[in-house]
């Protein structure tokens, strides 16, 4: 039987901590040679402990870093311990990895400095993290930025339309939560579009009369840009019918309906109508509607269009409403990206008609 020490036992503890450590811990020696090496640096690096025990540890940084070593070593000499600082090593098949670095002085049993050494941890996990955070938040300011130019719009367009401080409120209001409703489909996809009907279904359930109602077209998603856009198209129209049109009163009818259709060139585009149909209400009221171009109209014939690098037509005869938009199918359900905070709006095209 064996009788280990009290310093035995804390050499054997140590041991096992550096042995079973996730993060490499390496030692060197004053010329920069490696001494030890442990199971957690063959993890990081590539190399077994074989492999690496007698090379210098300069095999493991990279050229543009090659100073690195120096500045180290003469902290090291003038029994500095190097707090933790984020690096670039190399790993065995050549591939660079992001480390935090901690190097600490080593001492033999007289005190003289002999060596280091060193504990690298992998960061690059945090660092794609963070990559990801400031991706993230530019888009998010882009977005942010580019819905602050779509509110201002509509408070410039709806005040310059308003008879009434009333109606000014409540028309701002109404068209802020338009956006808002468009916003949730986004943030339920993280962003990445909504189907076509869902954004129809959620811009028309505010009006009720769902039995007058009729959606019909294919199942498609929609590119965020294009969320945007159809929700204040589908807010405005709804609006007007509910107001002068189709749903104004019981017997109305709404269709909307979409499909993809082929252009000359035979590229594919998506067409989508809104018709209203109510004979004996509609070409009655239209004297009750108001007697120039609204902020509606600008929606309808020049907001969206344009933004979704298509054209739309609307058309108002007695007892029928028909809006009619086309666009390329690659700007609707293709990669799009958010508009730039430096890009040009269709939201902020000035006061027409």
């Amino acid at each position: 039987m064996v009788l280990l020490t009290s310093s035995d036992l804390v050499a054997a503890r140590l041991a096992a901590i550096v042995d079973n450590s996730f993060d490499a811990i390496v030692s060197k020696d004053l010329n920069s040679v490696i001494q030890t090496w442990n199971a957690g640096a063959e993890r990081l690096f590539g190399y077994t402990a074989e492999e690496a025990i007698g090379q210098s540890i300069r095999m493991l940084i990279p050229p543009h870093l090659a100073s690195e070593e120096e500045d180290i070593i003469a902290r090291i000499r003038a029994g500095e311990r190097i707090d933790s600082y984020d690096t670039i090593r190399l790993k065995k098949d050549g591939t660079q990895i992001a480390v935090s670095l901690t190097v600490s002085p080593i001492r033999d049993n007289d005190g003289e400095i002999v060596g280091a050494s060193k504990i690298a941890r992998d960061i690059s996990a945090a660092r794609d993290a963070e990559q990801r955070i400031r991706l993230l938040l530019r888009e998010v300011n882009h977005r942010v930025k580019n819905q602050f130019a779509v509110i201002l719009s509509i408070i410039r367009e709806t005040s310059n339309r308003a008879r009434s401080t009333e109606e000014f409120e409540a028309h701002v209001r109404d068209r802020i939560m338009a956006l808002s409703r468009s916003h949730d489909l986004l943030v339920n996809t993280d962003w990445t579009g909504a189907g076509l009907f869902e954004v129809v279904q959620e811009h028309l359930s505010i009006f009720g009369n769902p039995e007058q109602i009729n959606l019909s077209g294919p199942l498609v998603m929609l590119q965020p840009n294009a969320v945007q856009n159809l929700g204040m198209a589908m807010h405005e129209l709804g609006t007007n019918a509910t107001k002068y049109g189709a749903l104004s009163a019981q017997g109305g009818r709404v269709n909307v309906h979409w499909e993809t259709r082929p252009d000359e060139a035979g590229s594919k585009n998506l067409v989508l109508t809104w018709e209203e149909i109510f004979p004996e209400i509609v070409g009655a009221n239209e004297k009750e509607a108001p007697p120039r171009r609204g902020f509606g109209s600008v929606v309808l014939e020049r907001v969206v269009p344009l933004s979704l690098n298509g054209k739309a037509t609307l058309v108002r005869e007695n007892g029928r409403l028909a809006w009619t938009l086309t666009a390329p199918a690659s700007e609707v359900f293709g990669q799009g990206g958010p508009v730039g905070a430096t890009e040009p709006s269709p939201w902020s095209l000035g006061k027409i008609g």
